[in-house]
C-alpha cells in the first residue's frame, strides 16, 4: 500500500499530514533547546554553589587539615566536575541534535514545497486540457444545431411551391456547409475527448502516483531521522553517565574517609599549650591580723589567674590589650606547643624560599657562563644585577634561617632541639650545600624548567577542539603539569610533547 495508489484523491490531506510532520520536528527542536538551557542553568547554579562554599583564607585552608573539613571541599570539587558533565550535555544535545535536525528540517522544507508545486502544476494542466474540451464540445453543439436547422430550412424551401430554383440551391449549399463545420467541429470534440483522457489516466494512474509517493518516501524519512533524535536524547546523557557515576562515588568516597579520631587529634595538635595544670590555692588566714611574710600564695596573686588560656576571652579587645606590644617575632606570646609548631612552620617557608633562590641563582650562574662562552647569545655583565640581588636574598635567608632555628633551640631544649635541627638540615640540604647542582638540564633558550607534579592515566578519550585544550586518548599515561584549580581543568603534558588543558574527570591520577 502507499499512497499514490490509496491516496490518489487525497491532495489537501496529504499536505496538512506532511505539514504536521513538520511542525512536530520544529517541536521537537524547541524542546530540546529549552532543556539544554534548563541544563546550562543548572550547570551554572551547581558552579556558583559550589564556589560559594569553597574554602577560602588561611584560617580556612587551615581547617582544611581536618578529615571533615577536607571531605566537603572533595564534594564541592566533584559537584564541579558534575557541573561540567551536564554542561558537557547541553552541548552535544545542540550540536547533535538541534544543529542538526535544524538543517535537515530546512531541506525538508523544500522538498515538500517542490512536490506540492508540481501537484499543483499537473492538476492545472489536467482543468486546462478539461477547459478546452468543455469549449471545443460546445462549438460542436452549437455547429450541429445549426446544420441541423439549416437542413431543415433547406427541406422547408425545397417543399415550398414559390421558392424559386436558385433559393431552393441556395438553402440546400448552406445547409451542406454547416453541416461540413459541424462534422469538423465533431472531429476536433473527438480529438481533444481523447487528448483530454489520455492526460486523465496519466494524472491519475502516473503523476499525481509518483508525486505522492514520493512524499511518502519524504515524510518516512523525516519519521526515521525524528527517531533517531529521540534516540540521541537519551544517548548523549547515556555516553557521560560513567563519568558522573564516578562523581557521586568521589562523593560517598569523600564521607567514608572521614575520621572522627584523626580530627579530634589533630585539633589537640594544633591548640595544646603546654601549661601546667594550675595547683591549688592555699588558705590565707587574715582573722589573726598578720599576714605570713612568705607564702606560695603571696608570690602568685589570684590576678595570675585570669592567664588561664581555656577561659580567656578573646570576643572584646581592651583599652589595656590595645596598649599591648604587637606579636612577637619568635612567636613567645603564644603557648609553649603552639610557639614551637609556628617556629618550626615558619623554618619550613624559608628553608623552601631558600631552595628556590639557590635554585634561581645556580641558573644564572650557568646562563652567565654561557653567555662568556658564546658572547653572542648575550653580555654576561647584564645578569650581574641580578646575580647580586639573588646573593643578598640567599644571605638574608640563611640569617633568618639561623635565626628561627636559634629560637626553636631554645624553645625545645638542648638535645630536642639538636634532633629537630639535624632533622631540618636533612630535609633542607640548600643551606649546607648550597653548591650542589639541582639542575639535569638547561635549554638553550634559557627558560624557566617546569618538572612534572604527577601523572595520571586517561580514563576516556576527549577531543581538545577548543584553544588551549589538547586532545587525550583512553589509557594514555599523562604528566601533570598543573592541578585543578577548583574549575575543573588541569593542564597535561604527552608523552609527544603536546601541552595543554583537560577536564580533570577524564583521568585518575596514578599511572
Amino acid at each position: 500500500m502507499d499512497w499514490g495508489t490509496d491516496l490518489w484523491d487525497q491532495y489537501d490531506h496529504i499536505d496538512k499530514h506532511t505539514q504536521s510532520g513538520l511542525d512536530l520536528v520544529e517541536r521537537y527542536i524547541k524542546f530540546v533547546k529549552e532543556r539544554t538551557e534548563i541544563e546550562q542553568s543548572y550547570a551554572k547554579q551547581l558552579r556558583s554553589l559550589s564556589k560559594k562554599y569553597a574554602k577560602r583564607g588561611s584560617k580556612e585552608e587551615q581547617d582544611c587539615k581536618f578529615s571533615n573539613h577536607a571531605s566537603l571541599q572533595e564534594i564541592l570539587n566533584e559537584l564541579n566536575d558534575y557541573a561540567g558533565q551536564r554542561e558537557l550535555i547541553a552541548e552535544n544535545m545542540i550540536t547533535g541534535i538541534c544543529v542538526e535536525l535544524t538543517k535537515y528540517l530546512q531541506d525538508l522544507k523544500q522538498e515538500r514545497k517542490t512536490h506540492l508545486s508540481d501537484a499543483k502544476k499537473a492538476q492545472q494542466n489536467l482543468e486546462s486540457s478539461f477547459k478546452q474540451l468543455e469549449s471545443t464540445k460546445k462549438r460542436f453543439a452549437k455547429e450541429w444545431a445549426e446544420a441541423d436547422k439549416a437542413t431543415q430550412q433547406a427541406e422547408k424551401t425545397e417543399s415550398d411551391l414559390n421558392a424559386t430554383r436558385l433559393d431552393v440551391e441556395k438553402a440546400k449549399q448552406h445547409a451542406h456547409s454547416r453541416t461540413h463545420t459541424a462534422e469538423e467541429c465533431r472531429n476536433d470534440y473527438a480529438a481533444q475527448l481523447q487528448k483530454y483522457n489520455k492526460e486523465q489516466n496519466f494524472f491519475y494512474y502516473t503523476e499525481i502516483p509518483q508525486i505522492f509517493n514520493m512524499m511518502q518516501d519524504m515524510d518516512e524519512r523525516r519519521i526515521r531521522k525524528l527517531a533517531e533524535g529521540y534516540g540521541q536524547f537519551s544517548e548523549i546523557e547515556k555516553k557521560v553517565q560513567p563519568i558522573i557515576s564516578r562523581c557521586l562515588e568521589g562523593i560517598s568516597a569523600a564521607g567514608v574517609k572521614i575520621n572522627e579520631k584523626q580530627d579530634s587529634l589533630l585539633f589537640i595538635e594544633q591548640h595544646k599549650s603546654g601549661f601546667e595544670r594550675p595547683g591549688d590555692v592555699e588558705f590565707e588566714d587574715y582573722s589573726q591580723g598578720i599576714k605570713p611574710a612568705t607564702s606560695d600564695s603571696s608570690l602568685n596573686p589570684p590576678k595570675v589567674r585570669a592567664k588561664l588560656w581555656p577561659f580567656s576571652k578573646k570576643n572584646k579587645i581592651t583599652h589595656a590589650e590595645k596598649l599591648m606590644p604587637p606579636a612577637a617575632e619568635d612567636f613567645s606570646h603564644f603557648p609553649p606547643e603552639q610557639q614551637k609548631k609556628r617556629l618550626q612552620a615558619k623554618i619550613d617557608d624559608i628553608t623552601k624560599e631558600l631552595q628556590k633562590a639557590q635554585d634561581q641563582s645556580d641558573a644564572l650562574e650557568k646562563m652567565k657562563g654561557v653567555y662568556e662562552q658564546n658572547p653572542q647569545m648575550g653580555d654576561p655583565s647584564s645578569l650581574e644585577p641580578q646575580i647580586t640581588e639573588t646573593s643578598q636574598n640567599i644571605g638574608r635567608l640563611r640569617g633568618d634561617l639561623t635565626k628561627y632555628e636559634t629560637w626553636l633551640s631554645e624553645a625545645v631544649g638542648g638535645e630536642e632541639a639538636a634532633n629537630t635541627i639535624n632533622n631540618n638540615t636533612q630535609h633542607g640540604v640548600v643551606a649546607a650545600n648550597p653548591t650542589q647542582n639541582i639542575y639535569t638540564e638547561f635549554e638553550d633558550e634559557f627558560d624557566d624548567i617546569e618538572s612534572p607534579i604527577g601523572q595520571c592515566t586517561a580514563l576516556y578519550t576527549f577531543e581538545g577542539h577548543s584553544e588551549g585544550t589538547v586532545s587525550i586518548t583512553e589509557g594514555e599515561l599523562l604528566s601533570i603539569m598543573e592541578e585543578d584549580k577548583g574549575d575543573g581543568w588541569m593542564r597535561v603534558l604527552r608523552s609527544s610533547g603536546e601541552e595543554g588543558y583537560i577536564p580533570s574527570s577524564y583521568v585518575k591520577l596514578g599511572p
